[in-house]
């Protein structure tokens, strides 16, 4: 895949900045779930189209994207996309069922299932559609803000996989690393090597900065979080930036800043701050001043407002 060019020249690198630690006029704001029940017009898309529909139509995935930042005054935009895209280019069916949220009709039981999924994926062919919608946000948004690429990490990717969507104990998936360890090392090691790529196409097709999403961290003791979880995260932190290096000729200072926000993940922002992450993303029930003493001042904070708060009577 080829770098992108040509893009408008950014006029707000609030967020850009502050992601390096540098003076800023006001704290950054974007939105995290940008595209939601709470857009009118975005209710009106989904009447027409499902879900994946959205994802894999490049000019729907920016108009959907655009939609937020053309109602407030944000300091980024985050792509329309999902983070179940990966397991879908490794071979397995996902639907978002209405009420329910992300469905997997087949999904892994044991070990012996590893095989049916695709081992070398082509996600520069299969995922170009997430690529294409970059880009041509890139171009839309002519400079206003920077856009956001995302990915789920590893472990979360592999809940989905396991459960056949959303949990609440995530049991099945947590028995895969007691009864089959070298089986979950091998496929999350397969999920690493594809959200690595995934992120690396999205900054060649126009994304500023990157998240991770670790959704599920608050599943995991803190010592299979540093069994199942950290390598992973910290391969995909030095291998997106060794790729984009030495693969595509960037330099230190082009790199993108990432983002990892690892959801009820307190007890391991001391080891995501040894990563080397940029950011780390807080949730609501992390308190920031306890968080800086925890990671130092060498990593900035992102956190994130109680949303539930914003439907209290006034």
């Amino acid at each position: 895949m080829l770098k992108e060019v040509n893009f408008p020249v950014l006029k707000n690198d609030i967020i850009l900045r502050v992601c390096k630690g540098l003076p800023v006029p006001h704290a950054p704001v974007w939105i995290m779930r940008q595209a939601g029940r709470y857009l009118p017009e975005f209710r009106e898309v989904r009447k027409q189209h499902t879900f994946f529909e959205i994802c894999r139509t490049p000019e729907l995935a920016c108009e959907i994207t655009l939609q937020p930042i053309k109602r407030f005054n944000l300091d980024a935009a985050i792509i329309f996309s999902d983070i179940l895209v990966v397991p879908q280019a490794l071979g397995m069916e996902v639907t978002m069922e209405p009420g329910i949220g992300p469905h997997f009709p087949n999904p892994l039981n044991t070990t012996a299932d590893l095989s049916l999924l695709d081992q070398f994926p082509d996600v520069s062919k299969s995922l170009d559609y997430v690529y294409k919608a970059i880009t041509l946000t890139r171009r839309q948004l002519e400079g206003q803000v920077p856009l956001i690429g995302f990915a789920g990490a590893p472990w979360t990717l592999m809940t989905y996989m396991i459960e056949g969507g959303g949990s609440k104990t995530f049991s099945k998936a947590k028995k895969w690393l007691y009864a089959y360890p070298e089986g979950s090392h091998k496929l999350l090691d397969l999920l690493t090597r594809v959200v690595v790529q995934h992120l690396v196409n999205q900054v060649l097709a126009g994304a500023q900065l990157l998240q991770v999403f670790e959704s599920n961290a608050g599943s995991l003791s803190p010592y299979l979080f540093k069994t199942f979880a950290l390598p992973y995260l910290q391969r995909i932190y030095n291998e997106v930036r060794e790729c984009l290096l030495v693969k595509y000729d960037y330099t230190q200072g082009d790199l993108p800043p990432i983002i990892m926000f690892a959801k009820d993940g307190h007890y391991a922002l001391a080891d995501l701050a040894s990563v080397g992450f940029e950011v780390l993303g807080l949730d609501w029930t992390m308190d920031p001043e306890v968080a800086r003493r925890l990671v130092g001042v060498d990593v900035t904070l992102q956190v994130k407002s109680v949303s539930r708060t914003l439907n209290l009577p006034l």
